[in-house]
């Protein structure tokens, strides 16, 4: 095989390459990848008590953000 045709397969290879791999940076950018109805039909399915759960939880996460908010604007 000719070093011609071996360097053209090299940078043809190289070029797919960086176009699949540009695909599957602009796909996680845009949220290709996301399913937002799993969220949202887990939520038909749960509970109530489940449901309370949840928002609890999403309190707490909340309270501690804010905390350390509060810690990094005066510290002790």
């Amino acid at each position: 095989m000719s070093s011609g045709i071996l360097a053209m397969m090299l940078g043809i290879s190289t070029l797919l390459g960086a176009i699949g791999l540009f695909a599957l940076l602009w796909g996680h950018k845009t949220g290709q990848f996301e399913d937002k109805h799993r969220f949202l039909d887990g939520a038909l399915y749960d509970g109530e008590e489940e449901l309370r759960d949840a928002v609890r939880m999403e309190e707490k996460k909340k309270a501690l953000k804010e905390k350390r908010k509060d810690k990094r604007v005066m510290p002790d």
